[in-house]
């Protein structure tokens, strides 16, 4: 059985658009985030800004750790790793 690491999304972007599951072999933080675009092409632009990098709004959890890459997404992921993509909320 070969095991991959798994992409979920915060709730809150469903209100924008689908956040699939995504199993992926990728290798990277940006690998794996590249492979949930490709299933929805519209997640690109809530989770990355027009260089590529992370929007300050976001932050990423890969098996527990806070993403401390938020510009070329290099992080490691274990095959069998957990990415949670969250939306951060602001107001008062």
């Amino acid at each position: 059985m070969v095991t991959m690491a798994r992409f979920e999304f915060t709730p809150q972007l469903r209100r924008f658009t689908e956040t699939p599951v995504v199993d992926t072999d990728a290798t990277t933080l940006r690998g794996g985030l590249e492979a949930t675009f490709a299933r929805n092409p519209r997640l690109r632009g809530y989770v990355l800004d027009d260089q590529g990098h992370l929007r300050a709004n976001v932050v990423v959890f890969i098996d527990g750790r806070r993403s401390t890459d938020r510009v070329s997404l290099n992080d490691p992921l274990r095959a069998d790793g957990k990415v949670y993509v969250l939306q951060a909320l602001s107001g008062g």
